[in-house]
């Protein structure tokens, strides 16, 4: 599956003496599959900031020349995805100030920004075409203008933001890591050399020789300078992790909340075994999300696992916009059937998710003209009802097969032999946190944080099978 795109992701860096840009570059590389066509990293030695961005992967925006440029000790680093709706560097991160004294890099989404709009109107800066993280960095910067320092800043600017938000912020001489209450995006803390390293995913951390010291704390902000580090209680914490950086984005080796992806993506096969019986010869994971899942589902079923699709991991679309019928077409490069394995057999495939079907489709049908006698389809979360407001590129609505169509008709429009979801009850205990902890509104359309006017956005005549 690769119809949905996390919006990206983060890194900050703060250490006392050592040149840092270089730890940044080998962490975005180990978050690029948060955000894979635009990327960013300011530094500062604390007198000067250093920029630099570019569209298209991490390997190919930086070199050892644009590295070097990057002094300093302090640095924030940010993966990006951009929308059909702007090219690959319009909004680029990490947003710093004209002053250049102040930098931000977000991971989320605030699906209301009229609280910061409002503020910023009030005060007379108010800038247009801003993006909801230009808006943030727009308020804290208001208030670091006016003599506040950027603790003091934050915790101001705090209360209007009104979303999910991960974000990692610097000035000439202090990181600072802020993350919502409900801990939608992950964001943790690693030890490093003579300092600390704040990231999306722990796996940012291994890549670098970190060590990992924990995940930061809904509602909390972390401050870290010469001085020490600093936690400050923003908000009391109400945790809404999302389900689906279980489901699909997270990188199978990092830890949210307390759980190894990995083992929750085998704990989805385990149940979708339960809950589906299938006279099949074998089982066939899509790479790479479904690997862990076909591991338990052949674990907990005892259909054996093959190998039926090869992976092309040097097919990406660095320079190219992500409009919809280049990632249909790329369907066909990315994955290669292998039609020896394939001929003659009943198989069924798994999958993580079903967006707007099409790339499911075109799968189905090239399973079947490498010679699959049938083709059952087994996916690893329920249907995909409701867009998402958070920080995840989704389709509008109606856009989203499952949201007009049963599981029979999508399986008619796919072409397959069968099609299957797991429950919410299933991927709920798959996860093994409580059900009131987790956001699924991708299935469910229950909205743990206000989306407020964009809930006019959401049709929930959806189909209930």
């Amino acid at each position: 599956m690769n119809e949905l795109k996390e919006k990206c992701g983060v890194v900050g860096i703060f250490t006392e003496k050592t040149e840092v840009a270089k730890y940044a570059f080998f962490s975005l590389f180990a978050l690029q599959h948060r955000g894979q066509e635009a990327s960013g990293i300011t530094s500062t030695n604390g007198i000067d900031f250093h920029t630099h961005k570019g569209a298209g992967l991490v390997s190919s925006v930086y070199n050892e020349e644009s590295i070097l440029k990057l002094k300093g000790n302090i640095c924030i680093g940010h993966n990006r995805y951009s929308t059909s709706q702007g090219g690959a560097l319009s909004h680029a991160q990490p947003v710093v100030n004209l002053k250049e004294n102040f930098a931000l890099a977000h991971n989320g989404n605030l699906p209301s920004v009229k609280a910061l709009e409002k503020f910023l109107k009030e005060k007379g800066v108010l800038q247009q075409d801003r993006s909801d993280s230009e808006l943030i960095a727009d308020a804290i910067g208001f208030y670091l203008d006016t003599g506040l320092n950027i603790e003091k800043a934050v915790q101001e600017v705090f209360p209007l933001l009104t979303g999910s938000f991960s974000l990692v912020m610097m000035s000439k001489d202090s990181l600072v890591a802020v993350r919502d209450k409900y801990g939608m995006r992950p964001l943790c803390l690693g030890k490093l050399l003579d300092g600390y390293i704040i990231a999306s995913e722990s796996c940012a951390l291994k890549t670098i020789g970190a060590s990992f010291v924990r995940e930061i704390n809904e509602g909390e902000m972390i401050i870290l300078n010469k001085e020490g580090l600093k936690s400050v209680k923003l908000a009391e914490k109400n945790p809404k992790h999302d389900v689906f950086e279980y489901v699909y984005f997270s990188r199978p080796d990092s830890v949210l909340a307390g759980k190894l992806v990995y083992q929750v993506r085998k704990n989805l096969g385990i149940n979708l075994a339960k809950e589906n019986k299938l006279d099949v010869d074998f089982i066939i994971p899509v790479p790479d999300t479904a690997v862990p899942v076909a591991l338990g589902f052949t674990q907990e079923s005892g259909i054996p696992m093959e190998l039926g699709l090869i992976k092309n991991r040097y097919v990406h679309r660095t320079f190219i916009e992500p409009d919809q019928d280049s990632r249909r077409k790329s369907v066909a490069l990315k994955l290669i059937p292998m039609n020896e394995v394939l001929k003659d057999k009943k198989i069924a495939v798994i999958d993580d998710s079903i967006v707007r079907g099409h790339t499911s489709k075109r799968l189905v049908q090239t399973l079947f003209e490498a010679g699959a006698k049938e083709v059952h389809l087994l996916i690893s979360s329920p249907p995909v009802r409701f867009p998402d407001f958070y920080g995840i590129d989704t389709p509008k609505q109606e856009e989203l097969l499952g949201s007009s169509n049963t599981v029979e008709q999508m399986r008619e429009f796919i072409g397959a032999t069968s099609l299957n979801f797991l429950s919410l009850e299933g991927l709920v205990d798959a996860v093994g946190l409580p059900k009131e902890e987790l956001c699924t509104s991708f299935f469910t359309g229950e909205y743990p944080i206000d989306i407020l006017e964009r809930k006019n956005e959401v049709n929930y005549d959806v189909p209930k099978s």
